[in-house]
């Protein structure tokens, strides 16, 4: 059972986990606060001679863990979830004070999480075999899964925990061993805490492995090492693509969640209170900072107007600060380059055109003088060419595009490079599944916006928001091989 440890952004973060050891360095990375804009702690910077290491304690560790009864695995994942349960509140704290996590994040974080936890217990009992009849007489064929081998899980800041948690835990579920690579923003949630964590519960040394470090020193070694049987990664388009390619020259397996460019379609005969309060949740949600949120708002012309002043009001009226006030909606950014592009975005677009209805800047904070924070930002006017609509800003923004009919509306939708959620509002369930059927998505949600995550349903993008994909038989397929035994019980006859 979970012992009484508590996980606090004061603990001594500063070493990586290699085969069961805690293991300093000579290199550290500052944490910062994008609240406070405070150093809050370290935490290490790896080098390559650590990733090999952290390679081979998986690749010492696997088979062991591969022959583990299916029983023993179901029980660790448990008691994980347990140790996750029994943290709740100490993880959301170290959420607010590593990504600007505000309550509501944090506690949407933890149930995912543990949704994530819960469907993994499932997958010992899950891998299975089959028979096959043999077109050769008197054979028996076997198919056969097993585990892959070392799966490297690398992790996006924006929601660490659950993110990282929904590669790791259905790996060591199914027999794999992992090497864990957070971002660097997040190595303490995407990360370390999965090391104490698991370690809490007695997981075999060289199961799990984490190693911290800036992407640009160690990044190619993770995503390429020899040990790696597949390749787990959320992140941005441009940066899966070097992944995946790196990956694929060792023929592991590329599993990639990527950006999107999420619409949410909006019909004359909408629900109009249901469109604005799934959009304020949707655009404004942790800042705007999640892979699914709405990036693009189409909404017909014949409502375009009121809509547009009903969502300004509802922007105006959420609380803005720091995610340590239990009050705040709209946090930090996380840091001052992600701050930057995305108000690099906004006047771009209206240069081009677009109209500032509200936001647009940063909020002051008492005693920062560079504070993090966009304010929630609407702009009317927008066209799909234009820098808050073409681009994944990854922010507190709405720009809100205007459609003529239902033809407009799927063709300004599917008019990105991006194909991984959406949502519609179309007032009948009928009509808002014809659109749905038409967006290409991955995933697309009727009288919803796009941030649903459900982990025993299947969850991927098309074009250049992924390859593969996570949750349920999904993730099972790619973290597991098939082999074929064929057994030859009579004698056979060969032709020579």
């Amino acid at each position: 059972m979970p012992s009484e440890a508590q996980y606090t952004i004061t603990d001594d973060w500063n070493a990586l986990y290699l085969d069961g050891e805690w293991v300093k360095t000579e290199d550290s990375i500052s944490v910062e606060d994008p609240s406070t804009r405070e150093t809050v702690t370290e935490v290490p910077a790896a080098t390559e001679t650590d990733v090999n290491a952290a390679y081979e304690a998986a690749a010492r560790a696997h088979p062991v863990w591969a022959e583990t009864q299916p029983v023993m695995r179901e029980e660790l994942i448990l008691e994980f979830a347990q140790a996750l349960e029994k943290h709740r509140d100490e993880i959301i704290e170290l959420l607010k004070v590593e990504v600007g996590g505000g309550q509501i994040m944090g506690e949407t974080s933890m149930q995912i999480a543990l949704d994530h936890a819960g469907e993994a217990a499932t997958y010992p009992r899950r891998l299975q075999g089959q028979h096959k009849d043999s077109n050769i007489p008197g054979k028996e064929n076997i198919i056969e899964q097993r585990p892959a081998g070392v799966v490297t899980a690398i992790s996006p800041w924006n929601f660490p925990l659950n993110l990282s948690l929904r590669a790791v835990a259905p790996a060591i579920a199914t027999g794999n061993s992992v090497v864990l690579k957070p971002a660097t923003n997040s190595p303490i949630t995407g990360g370390l805490l999965f090391a104490k964590l698991f370690e809490e519960v007695g997981l075999p040394d060289g199961v799990l492995n984490v190693v911290t470090g800036h992407g640009s020193e160690i990044g190619n070694r993770v995503a390429g090492h020899p040990e790696s049987a597949v390749v787990a990664f959320t992140g941005s388009t441009p940066v899966g693509r070097g992944v995946a390619a790196t990956a694929a020259e060792n023929l592991a397996t590329p599993v990639m969640e990527l950006g999107g460019n999420n619409a949410h379609i909006v019909t004359a005969g909408a629900d109009l209170d249901g469109a604005i309060d799934a959009a304020v949740f949707g655009s404004f949600v942790h800042q705007g900072q999640v892979c699914i949120s709405i990036n693009r708002h189409i909404v017909y012309d014949d409502i375009y107007d009121e809509y547009v002043d009903r969502l300004v009001k509802r922007a105006e009226s959420l609380p803005v600060g720091s995610a340590h006030d239990p009050d705040t909606v709209v946090g930090p950014i996380i840091d001052e380059s992600q701050r930057d592009e995305m108000l690099e975005y906004i006047a771009e677009s209206v240069e081009a055109g677009a109209t500032l209805e509200t936001g647009g800047k940063t909020a002051p904070l008492d005693g920062i003088d560079d504070s993090l924070i966009v304010e929630p930002t609407v702009l009317s006017g927008v066209t799909n060419d234009m820098s808050v609509a073409c681009f994944e800003h990854f922010g507190p923004i709405a720009p809100v595009i205007s459609a003529a009919d239902i033809d407009q509306a799927v063709e300004i939708a599917n008019d990105t490079q991006y194909g991984l959620s959406g949502s519609v509002h179309a007032g009948d369930e009928g009509t808002g599944k014809e659109i749905a059927d038409r967006m290409d998505t991955g995933h697309v949600h009727v009288n919803d916006q796009p941030i649903n995550d459900e982990a025993h349903v299947p969850f991927s993008g098309i074009n250049a928001s992924g390859m593969g994909g996570f949750n349920s038989n999904q993730i099972l397929r790619e973290i597991t091989e098939t082999k074929w035994i064929s057994v030859q019980h009579d004698e056979r006859d060969y032709p020579f």
